[in-house]
């Protein structure tokens, strides 16, 4: 996927000078796991289907988007693979000008069957939800059963998706003994790893903020084991990396608490009833799918969009203001 977008490429840049060009698309809400950071235990309470962005209504958004200079879109959940005819919907998004990246968020429970459908439609990189690898533990976290996991990775492997990342929340007091053996699997397969700080979004029955643990710490941790060197890693993605000398594995550090990066962000995030948001840590919003359902010209709809930018904020409060963000992460798109 290489395609040039002749289109305006400079409309979408918001109050502070920074360029929007990365949608995190989300397709669903719903999740076939309850990551307890994630999803309270028996929440049911999830958008009707008939209130989410028909495909249609997806690629009309998408496609004012990279006519404005979006140029990588990220599709999310929820899982997103528990929507029917995900590759479908891919592949038309893959068609349009100016979409030069379309990647994939999930937590690979429904990959085994679906990574071969996934990668011919076009989606060239997935990021793999996985905290643990021991199987009793991954259960306490997520509610769910390890091997799934482990069986779609290995089917993402040899489907050719390249890079696969791992993406492990790293909490305390959970799983913080793992993060040596995370390291050494990911060594073992090729995959890339990143470490991702716990955020306060919403009230899911444990405060994730109990088990925050800042990934300084954690990198230090690693360092003890293993040399470090600077590393780098193309993406759209917030990520600090380090690389392991003589390997080619590379370790990113999400840090939005401990070490915000809100001064470089370049994304909004569409969530599956069709509301942008502009901040993960902030209510700044704009409702989109009544004004699809009413009609809207692809000229007004571009319109709200550049208008939507010029409302995004400096930065999240996470830490100055850890209760704000109400809504769940599943319900804003991850």
């Amino acid at each position: 996927m290489n395609k040039t977008n002749t289109q305006n490429s400079s409309s979408l840049v918001d109050p502070f000078g920074r360029k929007i060009e990365y949608v995190r698309l989300s397709v669903t809400d719903k999740c076939n796991l309850r990551c307890f950071y994630c999803m309270p235990k028996g929440f049911k309470d999830f958008e009707q289907p008939e209130n989410w962005l028909t495909f249609d209504e997806i690629e009309r958004v998408i496609k004012a988007f990279t006519e404005l200079g979006v140029a990588r879109v990220r599709l999310t959940g929820g899982e997103p693979l528990v929507r029917k005819n995900i590759a479908q919907l891919s592949q038309r998004l893959t068609t349009l000008p100016g979409l030069n990246d379309l990647s994939l968020s999930t937590n690979a429970t429904l990959l085994d069957h679906q990574a071969d459908d996934l990668k011919q439609a076009g989606i060239s990189r997935i990021n793999v939800s996985l905290d643990s690898l021991e199987p009793e533990r991954f259960k306490k976290i997520t509610g769910g059963e390890l091997q799934p996991v482990l069986d779609g990775l290995m089917a993402a492997k040899e489907a050719g998706f390249t890079p696969i990342k791992i993406n492990m929340v790293a909490m305390k007091g959970i799983n913080d003994d793992e993060f040596e053996d995370m390291v050494k699997f990911c060594l073992q397969h090729d995959f890339t790893l990143r470490f991702i700080e716990t955020m306060p979004m919403g009230a899911t029955g444990e405060d994730a903020t109990d088990h925050y643990l800042d990934l300084q710490t954690v990198k230090q941790q690693l360092a003890n084991s293993f040399d470090l060197i600077p590393g780098v890693m193309p993406g759209g993605g917030p990520a600090r990396y380090v690389q392991i000398k003589g390997t080619d594995l590379r370790i990113g550090f999400i840090t939005p608490i401990s070490q915000h990066f809100c001064e470089s962000c370049n994304r909004v995030r569409l969530s599956t009833d069709g509301t942008l948001y502009l901040c993960l840590g902030q209510d700044d919003k704009v409702e989109l799918r009544p004004l699809l359902r009413q009609g809207i010209s692809n000229d007004k709809l571009k319109a709200v969009l550049i208008d939507a930018i010029a409302l995004k904020p400096q930065k999240h409060e996470f830490k100055d203001k850890p209760q704000q963000v109400v809504r769940l992460m599943s319900m804003t798109g991850g």
